[in-house]
């Protein structure tokens, strides 16, 4: 999603029993038991078949492990199989109290919380997927400033959010943070996959210099971990359209080239996103849109993922023909809605326009009807 408030949760008091070590330390599941590619799809638990799930960026800062239980639950009984999670949450000044934050970024020295109110928060996610059997794309960064994101990196190491890439400063610490996160879950059967960012852009850049990022990032993942899959977290602009579409989400004027990014061996499949409103195009754009990126995907001979798409009013009929699309679209291996809510000890999750409430007859049509149409 382009920018969130943010959701209040550090005011929550820790409730819960909190995990104390890294989930490293548990049994390694067998790695051929982890979420894979077969072919132009994804292989879920030994099955391969379309995929759907949705987005939660405030579970890794949920103070109550009661409420995480809760959705995980809900989850689960929806039967959406992927979950894409913020696996990041930077700060420039550490907060007081129990307020959720996990690495304090400084020219003159970062930390990254391991505490309570730090990655064990993420610990108890990872373990609650994995009780669930709910898999969890991990994002490392955000593109925008919600939870800190590339503009807390240039706020401690100077720079500009351009030159975000190429920083070495940044860059050793990013790669610092990746390890330690990575590290934690290399072992565990909920990872769905590693992201790189949350919408990567470099406006008015070659798309050489994320294509180059992506490409070091991801190949030093795979030393990390070479058993779960890696994916950039790009909006998909950069692509031809098939009816020869040129309009903004298709040109490369944010340094994103999709086709290009495709090709790098060390990104095991491509994602994509869809906000027309934000991007100045109608809803009917959507169908094209997707049907564009699976056929991208399928020259590649990779899966596409529909990571993110959302509409402020109308859910039910302006996003189901998406839906359908991506079904449909040889190439195209699952979709994810932005963003799921639900009711929690402390009330109902952010309503940003565009969440799909548990239980809502909005819920009704984009998950439970849609499920249905997956497994007829």
């Amino acid at each position: 999603m382009k920018s969130l408030a943010c959701f209040l949760l550090g005011a929550l008091s820790l409730t819960g029993a909190a995990l104390s070590a890294p989930l490293q330390a548990a049994a390694a599941a067998d790695p051929s038991s982890f979420p894979s590619v077969d072919g132009l799809r994804f292989k879920i638990d030994g099955q391969t078949k379309y995929a759907a799930g949705t987005n939660s960026y405030w579970i890794s800062f949920l103070t109550n492990n009661a409420d995480v239980d809760l959705v995980m639950d809900h989850l689960a009984q929806s039967g959406l199989k992927i979950l894409r999670v913020w696996g990041f949450n930077d700060v420039t000044q550490r907060p007081a109290g129990s307020t959720v934050w996990y690495q304090y970024l400084s020219a003159s020295g970062s930390q990254i919380n391991t505490g309570a109110n730090g990655l064990q928060r993420l610990d108890y996610v990872v373990a609650a997927a994995e009780r669930r059997g709910v898999k969890l794309i991990v994002n490392f960064v955000n593109n925008w400033g919600d939870y800190g994101g590339m503009p807390a990196y240039v706020a401690a190491f100077g720079g500009s959010k351009e030159g975000w890439y190429t920083n070495a400063r940044a860059q050793d610490q990013y790669r610092k943070y990746v390890a330690a996160v990575v590290g934690r879950y290399r072992n565990s059967s909920a990872v769905f996959a590693w992201e790189l960012a949350n919408e990567p852009r470099c406006k008015g850049c070659s798309s050489d210099v994320i294509y180059k990022w992506a490409s070091d990032v991801s190949k030093h993942i795979k030393s990390l971990d070479p058993n779960h899959m890696v994916t950039l977290g790009d909006e998909g602009f950069g692509l031809p359209g098939g009816d020869g579409s040129t309009s903004y989400p298709y040109g490369t004027s944010e340094g994103v080239d999709f086709v290009k990014n495709l090709g790098i061996k060390t990104l095991d499949f491509g994602v994509f996103h869809m906000y027309p409103k934000s991007w100045g195009v109608s809803n009917s754009f959507g169908p094209g849109w997707v049907r564009d990126h699976g056929a991208a995907c399928k020259k590649a001979g990779k899966p596409c993922l529909f990571e993110e798409y959302g509409t402020e009013s109308d859910h039910c009929n302006v996003e189901k023909p998406w839906q359908q699309a991506s079904l449909t679209t040889e190439g195209v291996a699952g979709d994810l809605f932005w963003q799921w809510g639900d009711i929690l000890s402390t009330g109902q999750t952010h309503n940003d326009g565009n969440t799909i409430y548990y239980g809502s007859a909005d819920a009704k049509c984009l998950v439970t009807d849609h499920v249905k149409a997956i497994n007829s």
